[in-house]
Order: C-alpha cells, then structure tokens, then sequence
C-alpha cells in the first residue's frame, strides 16, 4: 500500500502552536493550583493533561510524525493539540479526553511501523512509551482520578527519552549485558505502573525503583559524560542530560522515602514535579536546538544564555521542593511561581534563538540536524 508523501513545514507550523499554547496554558493552570491568582484562562484541574497530552503528547507525536513522513501520523499531535483546543472551549472534559486518547492511539500505530521497520530494543521502547501515553489517556477518558494516570505518563515520558538516549548511543554503545539490564528496568517500570492500579503502594515503589535504575543506567551509559567536556551547544545539552539524571534519581528516591507515589500532598508533588519538570523539562531544553531545525527546518543558534532558563529551572524546583520536605505551601507555592518563569525563560531563548537564525540565515532549510528512524533527532 502506497502512503502519502510528508508533509511541508507550514503545515507543521499550526501543530507546534497548539503545543505552546498547551505549554502556556498547563503554567497557568499549575500556578492556578498552587492558589496564584492569574488573569487568564481558569484550567486547574486541566493542568496534569494539557502539559501531558496538550505539551508533550503533541510535540513528540510530531517528532515521531516527521521521522516517519506519513501525513496520516500527523493526526497525532493534531488530535492531541485539538484536545486543548476543547478544553479551553469548556467542552466536556470527556471530548477533550477523547482527542488525547485518539491522537495517543495513532501515535501508537506510528511507534509500531517505526518498530516494524527496525525491530531494535529503542525502537520497542519507543513503542511501549507510546502505548504507556495511550493506557493514561484511557484512565482519564474513563473519568477516573488525574492521579490515578500519572503513573502512566510518567512512563510515556520516561521511556520515550530513555529510548531516544538508548538510539543516540552509537558513539558508545551498550554492551549486550547493559542492553538486558536496560530492558529489565523499562519491565520494572511498565510492571509497577501496571499494578499501581490494583495496590498503588506497591505498584509506585515498583515505579521508584525503576526511575533509580534508569538514572544510574543513563548516567553511566550516555554519550553525555563525555561530550560535557566539550564547548557550546554540545556541552549545553550534555549538562541538561546529566542534571536532568538527578532529578530522575531524585523523584524514584522520594517515591522509595515516602513509600510509593500517594495520592496527594507534598510528598506526590515532590516526586510528580522531580521528574516531570526536572528530568523532563531538563530534556527538552536541551533538545530544542535540536528538534526545531528537524521540525520547522530553521536555525536555532546557540548562546551561552540558554543556560539562564536551566538554572532557573533547577533553583526553582530546589525551592519548590525543599517547600514540599518542610510542609511548607509558601515554598512550593513560589518555587512553583519560579518554576514557570523558567519555563517563559526558555520560550523567550527559544524564539529568540530562532529569530537570530532566521535574520543570519533568511529561511533556507536547515541541514545540519534531520530526523531518526526511532522518532528522535540527530545532529552531525
């Protein structure tokens, strides 16, 4: 069967959008949580789904898309974006859920032909993150607690990273005995999730102990440990991958101190905010250079203050989270008020990174980074 060709990079424009526009209204809606009265749209209790579908669903659906380069992938981050869209309609909560949970599904077909195409352990990985995505989103269609799909998304997002790292490793790749060590631990961390469930205790100290071993992994097998010796843009993603590892570190200890992931309070926020803004974010920051070129074919040139939002990022969950140990909610509160002026920080670099290429460079396609077979980026 003979699919369409990709599609161009202004219809792709419309896509990254709705996944800012996910991103600025989950900051809204998590100051919103924290008691912040904000003058803008009231979506607290949306907060959990639009940074995990509406952000980070929409933007590595996209990614995956542009890797594969089948139209029909794209309905998955336009799903996942056009839940946002509901949500900020006052639709049902069930209609917003319903896209997420539609652009999760075709994301998990994307993951699959990708798998099919190169059976190979990152690939897999990248699959069952993509199924990880899709299994929250059905938590949440079926109305249940916002908590009871974390675990989930935690695991879409876990192993949609360690899965990238894994592919980008041929500079030093595993050893058979590490790649197995690898698989175990992404089984632990499917295995806890699955059975947070039924006995949420045990399932999420299962959790925990996995986010530790991943973290020791990752820092022990990525190519970063090496590259953090070197200069610009190389040395600014090496350095968000390896604080990244301690936040990742740090949320499975937590889980492990508190006994499991709970259903709230200070102990779930610490652990819930360690790896999704830490790890995640950490992440993200120092893959934008990267992803945006493949996306959107533009230059992000690099500038040494892009290191300004990841120490903003990382003094402020130290607030955020030594206000979570206290049992202080001024602390989280403004640690959380901090967390989203490094999130602003980093759209702000961003675009202005984007812009400085656009102005040295006008529009001509970016050629030194394109997309991997596995749904990530490479840079040569």
């Amino acid at each position: 069967m003979r699919f369409a060709a990709d599609v161009s990079v202004p219809w792709r424009v419309p896509l990254v959008v709705l996944a800012f526009a996910s991103l600025l209204l989950g900051i809204d809606a998590g100051l919103r949580r924290l008691g912040w009265s904000i003058p803008a749209a009231g979506l607290a209790a949306m907060h959990g789904p639009l940074m995990a579908s509406g952000f980070f669903g929409t933007v590595i659906s996209l990614e995956r898309a542009v890797a594969l380069r089948r139209r029909w992938a794209y309905a998955a981050p336009l799903l996942s974006g056009l839940a946002t869209v509901a949500a900020v309609a006052t639709a049902p909560l069930a209609v917003a859920a319903a896209f997420a949970t539609a652009g999760s599904a075709v994301m998990v077909a994307a993951s699959a032909s990708v798998y099919r195409r190169q059976r190979e352990l990152f690939t897999l990985t990248l699959a069952l993150g993509a199924a990880a995505w899709l299994a929250g989103n059905l938590v949440w269609l079926a109305a249940q607690p916002i908590y009871a799909a974390a675990p989930w998304w935690i695991a879409f997002l876990v192993l949609t990273i360690a899965g990238e790292r894994l592919e980008l490793s041929r500079l030093m790749p595993p050893s058979p005995r590490a790649k197995r060590v690898f698989a175990a631990l992404a089984a632990l961390l499917l295995g806890g999730v699955a059975v947070a469930m039924l006995v949420r205790p045990a399932g999420t100290v299962a959790l925990g102990a996995a986010l530790v071993g991943l973290a020791a992994w990752l820092m022990r097998q990525d190519v970063a440990r090496r590259t953090v010796r070197t200069r610009g843009l190389t040395r600014f993603i090496a350095v968000c991958l390896l604080s990244g590892y301690v936040w990742l570190a740090l949320s499975g200890v937590t889980m492990l101190a508190s006994g499991g992931l709970g259903f709230g309070g200070f102990g779930y926020d610490a652990a819930l905010h360690a790896v999704l803004l830490g790890f995640v974010f950490a992440m993200v920051f120092g893959h934008a250079p990267i992803i945006l070129p493949a996306v959107l074919r533009v230059a992000v040139p690099y500038s040494p203050w892009f290191y300004v939002p990841l120490a903003l990022l990382h003094g402020s969950l130290v607030v955020r989270l030594a206000g979570d140990w206290m049992g202080s909610p001024e602390w989280r509160a403004w640690g959380g008020a901090l967390n989203g002026v490094a999130l602003l920080a980093f759209m702000a670099a961003t675009i202005g990174a984007v812009v400085r290429g656009l102005m040295a460079r006008g529009t001509k396609p970016v050629r030194g980074a394109h997309a991997a077979p596995g749904g990530g980026t490479r840079s040569e």
